[in-house]
Formats: structure tokens, sequence, C-alpha cells
């Protein structure tokens, strides 16, 4: 009756083995994300919340820019009507 003394043993093996390399896969994705998250602080990036508000700062300056534009063009016409 050794037989499923032995399919008890691999399972065992099998199952160890299933242990260690979700283990092994969790501890490399860990150094991996380190190891990312030390090269994006280097290279001095902007978070995403950051980048939204220069982009409507930038968007609002541009629209003053095109109101002020307008303003100046009506002040032409206007002087050029005197």
């Amino acid at each position: 009756m050794q037989g499923p003394r032995i399919f008890d043993d691999v399972a065992r093996v099998a199952q160890g083995a299933v242990g260690a390399a979700s283990g092994v896969r969790t501890e490399i994705e860990a150094l991996i994300r380190q190891r990312m998250e030390r090269h994006i602080d280097k290279m001095n990036l902007v978070s995403r919340e950051e980048f939204e508000v220069v982009k409507e700062m930038a968007e609002r300056a541009r629209q003053e820019n095109e109101d002020l534009k307008q303003r100046l063009a009506d002040l032409e016409q206007r002087v050029q009507n005197l």
C-alpha cells in the first residue's frame, strides 16, 4: 500500500513548490516596483494632479490671450474709425 502514500508525498512536494514559487514571484514584483519607483523619483516627474492643475492654468492663459487679442483688434478698429 505504498501507492497512495507516494501520491500524498508528491502532492505535498508539489504544493510546497507552488507556494515557494508564489512567494518568489511576490518578492520579485516588490523588488521591481521599488526599483521603478526609485528611477521615477530620480526622473523628477510630476504627479497627475500637478499636471492637470498646470494644464488648466495653461488653458485659462490661452483663453485670456485670445480674449485680449480680440479686444486689441476691436480697439484698433475703433481708432481707425475715428
